[in-house]
């Protein structure tokens, strides 16, 4: 009984070596490699097992689920071409990455010669680009008791920045209540859109603000700018209203003197009012009846 186990177990081992021996393997040493831009990466496709001298290797980029070749028939290609070379037995390296290196790599081995002839390894490449320097925006002025905002913004890093403030070299904390020095203030800060903004100013916000925008390959800042914080002058309002009111009420008392003293009363002329020229030697003049209209009644005498 015990032979005839021990000759079962025998059988399966050797049929499980000659499979074994006979099939592709592949495996790697990262699935999900990620790498600086303009740095190096090797993305490993090792073979296990094989038995098929020769075999055929090849390698694809796959982006928005289009596959395209970059090894084929021994060759780079692609837009890796001139970037890129194989290390045997089947690892791909691609030299000074750039952030359209992001995708789906594709190892695939084709040995005829073995039971299971062909075996394929996907691997996910991230290429981290660091952020530009952001684009701030700072108010210049501010009175006090106010609302302001301060925005920060970059559009090339990835993976996505994040943004942190600072105030005269001092960074300003998420919750202005962890903070002695921000205890007060009534700001709201948003690490991901890049928003300062402040619902109440007081005179302690004023200052240097500027921003830092961050991710996992490096962070840039903005140059510092000056946020002021000035008292609103309640009493000069109030005496420059009074001082308009002053200059309309003497200007209406003006208009209504001059109308009462007859400067803008319309001098209309009336037939009664019309005096006749004074006559001529040798001429009469008679009035018709059309008012102002003379004829003459008698001829020169000489």
């Amino acid at each position: 009984m015990a032979i005839t186990r021990l000759a079962g177990f025998l059988v399966l081992f050797s049929t499980h070596c000659y499979i074994t021996t006979l099939a592709v393997i592949l495996k790697t040493a990262n699935k999900s490699p990620w790498v600086n831009e303009f740095e190096s990466i090797e993305l490993s496709c090792l073979i296990e097992s094989i038995s098929t001298n020769n075999p055929r290797i090849e390698w694809k980029k796959i982006k928005n689920d289009e596959p395209s070749y970059v090894y084929f028939e021994k060759r780079i290609s692609g837009d890796l071409e001139n970037r890129a070379k194989i290390r045997e037995p089947a690892t791909l390296v691609i030299f000074n990455t750039t952030r359209s290196d992001t995708a789906q790599y594709r190892c695939e081995v084709t040995a005829p010669y073995d039971q299971k002839s062909f075996d394929e390894i996907l691997i996910d490449l991230v290429v981290r680009v660091k952020p530009v320097v952001p684009r701030c925006s700072v108010p210049k002025s501010v009175p006090v008791g106010k609302s302001a905002e301060l925005r920060c913004v970059e559009d090339e890093g990835f993976p996505q920045s994040k943004y942190q403030w600072f105030r005269e070299k001092e960074e300003i904390p998420d919750d202005p209540k962890s903070s002695t020095k921000f205890f007060n203030s009534t700001y709201t800060l948003n690490i991901n859109t890049g928003t300062l903004k402040f619902s109440v100013v007081r005179k302690e916000d004023a200052g240097e603000y500027y921003c830092k925008a961050k991710n996992e390959a490096g962070q840039s800042q903005c140059g510092p700018q000056m946020m002021e914080v000035y008292d609103i002058n309640i009493a000069g309002i109030v005496l420059g209203v009074l001082v308009v009111v002053v200059v309309l009420l003497c200007i209406t008392v003006g208009i209504c003197c001059a109308y009462k003293r007859g400067y803008f009363a319309s001098q209309k002329q009336t037939g009664n009012d019309y005096k006749a020229p004074a006559k001529g030697d040798g001429v009469d003049y008679v009035r018709t009846e059309d008012e102002g209209d003379f004829r003459h009644k008698s001829s020169f005498v000489i």
